[in-house]
């Protein structure tokens, strides 16, 4: 990992290549993913039976698409409890931030003879998406946690869950225990841009959804993009992203630690650190390399960190808020000795993580708040994943007569500038009535 003086020429090359490698998809790759969705609209059961056993599990049938009640029972016991005291606090801790956000009905009758108002209703049936990592071995448990639980607090009415099987048709035990735990109504066996599909569309087997979400790769990106507008999504989300901005008092093995906990994700993962003491940089490029051997995911680490890592000496704090403002990370962590005094002047940032005992990984699992964020400089206008994206906000209006007579001509006069007759007829038609 290379330390860049910025600014200069070398240090903003290697900047754009890192922002710039954005949310841009190969167009052979977008076309794969629509004739896989045209598939799955077109054919339902019979398409994703075909597609989970070429990638996933070879044996699938139809019967077998849905996970059973005896499928989830026996997870539920074969779990240990030191999983579940973990399952039991982070969903506790996700649940209490997450009801804070709930949204309210409200009326106005503040001008006389008008009542305004907005009503607020949850989505009937939400889709999430869980990725399957390592063939099920490593199951994502807390995407599980973040996509269900902000639905079950909007008041969704039924909640499905999608996520591949492993190579002998089962799901992680991890995973529908967690599913169980938070309310899942209903866990299918499909996974990537056919379980999009499927969610979006509705199958024999699976019903439609009014929302989908949660993370996935590519092709799941893809396909999430290519529904939205037949159905709602959280995001279009790239690969994960931190950016640590240290001061001198910063301890270099937790910055690096920190860096390697997102490099890991993906060779497209990005990790970046700004300071101000190059003194700092020198002593984390010293740790990346001590602690990079001693990952299971070594290979997929270093390749994040020598593409899209970067270690940049600014000239102050300062100016370092300012790049991290620009680039609008994913994840940013204030790894200094007064981070308050930094956090006013941050503008652009999924999430913003406080202090050397707040690194991001305590955010992914246990803190509270949602872990499907916006990427790729996105944070400059989209916000995490929340209990408004599984509600729809109603508008209500009621005019009396006197209101509307004491309105009309100037709403009349704007269509007649807009060029719409008929808009102002209908005014006009009511007015001395």
């Amino acid at each position: 990992m290379k330390i860049y003086d910025y600014p200069s020429e070398a240090a903003e090359k290697k900047l754009s290549s890192i922002v710039d490698r954005g949310l841009t998809f190969r167009k052979k790759d977008q076309q794969a993913v629509s004739r896989i969705l045209d598939d799955v609209r077109q054919h339902g059961d019979d398409a994703l039976v075909r597609y989970t056993r070429q990638f996933d599990a070879p044996e699938m049938s139809v019967d077998r698409l849905l996970v059973s009640e005896r499928e989830i029972k026996e997870a539920v016991k074969a779990v240990d409890q030191s999983f579940t005291r973990a399952l039991n606090r982070a969903a506790a801790q996700i649940e209490s931030f997450h009801r804070r956000q709930l949204p309210q009905s409200w009326i106005t009758t503040d001008r006389p003879g008008t009542l305004l108002g907005q009503m607020v209703h949850p989505v009937k049936r939400a889709g999430v998406y869980v990725p399957g990592a390592r063939g099920g071995k490593t199951p994502l448990v807390s995407s599980v946690l973040m996509g269900a639980i902000p639905a079950k607090i909007a008041g969704v009415e039924e909640i499905v869950m999608a996520t591949p099987p492993m190579e002998d048709g089962a799901v992680n035990a991890h995973l529908l225990a967690a599913a169980k735990k938070v309310g899942v109504d209903k866990v299918f066996k499909v996974g990537s841009a056919w379980a999009v599909g499927a969610m979006a569309y509705g199958t024999e087997s699976i019903p439609k959804v009014d929302v989908i979400v949660g993370p996935g790769n590519i092709y799941v990106t893809l396909a999430k993009k290519l529904v939205a507008g037949t159905v709602g999504i959280d995001m279009i989300a790239g690969p994960s992203e931190i950016l640590v901005i240290a001061d001198d008092k910063a301890d270099p093995a937790f910055a690096a630690a920190d860096l390697l906990s997102q490099a890991e994700h993906d060779p497209l993962s990005s990790a970046i650190l700004i300071t101000p003491s190059r003194p700092l940089a020198e002593a984390v490029v010293a740790r990346l390399k001590e602690q990079i051997e001693s990952l299971d995911r070594k290979e997929i680490a270093a390749e994040s960190i020598k593409r899209f890592g970067a270690l940049l000496v600014v000239s102050d704090l300062a100016a370092a808020v300012a790049l991290a403002n620009r680039i609008a990370p994913e994840h940013l962590e204030l790894l200094v000795e007064n981070p308050f005094d930094l956090l006013a002047e941050i503008r652009n940032a999924g999430a913003v993580f406080l202090g050397s005992y707040t690194p991001e990984p305590i955010g992914d699992y246990i803190a509270g708040p949602n872990h499907v964020l916006p990427t790729a400089g996105t944070a400059r206008f989209a916000s995490a994943l929340s209990v408004d994206h599984f509600v729809k906000k109603t508008s209500v209006l009621r005019y009396s007569r006197e209101a509307f007579q004491r309105e009309a001509k100037d709403a009349a006069r704007l269509a007649d500038i807009e060029g719409l007759g008929a808009h102002a007829r209908s005014i006009r038609v009511r007015l001395g009535k």
